[in-house]
């Protein structure tokens, strides 16, 4: 065990009064701190009050105290933002109201309407479309030219504004596709996988494909049509291109058939202004899908 002292005492050594404390023979000297260490320390203290006092510091309930000087990088960021908005006030106007097919014959208007398109994608839509706009199983891929309610730019537009069968814009675009494991034996919806991964040119059975042709035409050709190519009008998808939202695999084409999809996008001209569509239109149109 140590013993600890509380008499001081003059070091033998160094000559330096001790502090009294002394663990198993060491001894604690009281050496007094550096003159600069303490000019520091006293510096720091004076500017930390004078910190609290002139710049935004304490937390309170619903904000902090403001200081004397009022700043705050929020608000110095937020005052670039109006900056640079009242810079571009005159482009983003014209963008607003600008006809979309004719967007590309002002080649001014029609970069800013891109690089602003390109901000507002990645903030809102590549959560579902992927950074590369290249989709994912259940969110379509924006770089082919399968577009299910029609790839021109306004039609892009359109989409984006009222968005998919959502519940809050009535101008949405809606589709509903029937669950037929409610309306047709396991076996018929096998023999109709099977019809249509023939008409898509992928690999089946041959005899099942043959039996399910007179069940696609009884309840599916109404919508996707006799030969599979659908219906962009009431948004039933080509069944013969080979592009599959969910998978043209056996196993995915049997889920679709047996349960449907529904699949569900938000309305953006309710959250984005009217430039802000337009500019994500021409972004992802130029991408390279589209029509």
């Amino acid at each position: 065990m140590s013993d600890f002292e509380t008499e001081t005492e003059i070091d033998d050594e160094t000559g330096v009064e001790t502090t009294g404390h002394d663990w198993d023979g060491i001894k604690e000297l009281n050496n007094p701190l550096p003159r600069w260490w303490l000019w520091s320390f006293y510096i720091s203290i004076v500017w930390g009050i004078g910190y609290v006092i002139a710049y935004p510091a304490w937390p309170m309930i619903t904000g902090a105290t403001q200081g004397m000087l009022g700043y705050s990088t929020r608000g110095e960021v937020a005052s670039e933002i109006v900056r640079f908005e009242d810079q571009n006030s005159a482009l983003t106007s014209a963008l607003s109201a600008v006809d979309l097919n004719t967007l590309g014959e002002n080649a001014e208007l029609n970069h800013f309407a891109v690089a602003g398109g390109a901000a507002v994608f990645r903030t809102h839509c590549s959560q579902c479309h992927g950074s590369g706009a290249n989709g994912s199983k259940g969110y379509p891929n924006l770089l082919d030219d399968d577009w299910l309610w029609g790839g021109t730019i306004d039609q892009i537009a359109y989409s984006i504004k009222h968005g998919v069968r959502n519940e809050v814009d009535e101008d949405a675009h809606y589709s509903e596709m029937p669950a037929f494991g409610e309306m047709l034996e396991a076996s018929e919806i096998n023999q109709v996988v099977h019809h249509v991964r023939s008409i898509a040119g992928l690999e089946n059975d041959a005899d099942l494909a043959r039996l399910g042709q007179p069940l696609f035409m009884d309840n599916c050709s109404s919508c996707h049509g006799d030969n599979g190519k659908g219906d962009r009008e009431i948004g039933a998808p080509n069944l013969t291109d080979a592009i599959w939202l969910y998978g043209g695999d056996v196993e995915s084409l049997t889920q679709t058939i047996s349960t449907s999809r529904f699949g569900v996008m938000p309305a953006w001209g309710m959250r984005l202004k009217a430039s802000e569509i337009n500019a994500v239109a021409a972004y992802v149109h130029q991408l390279g899908g589209g029509e």
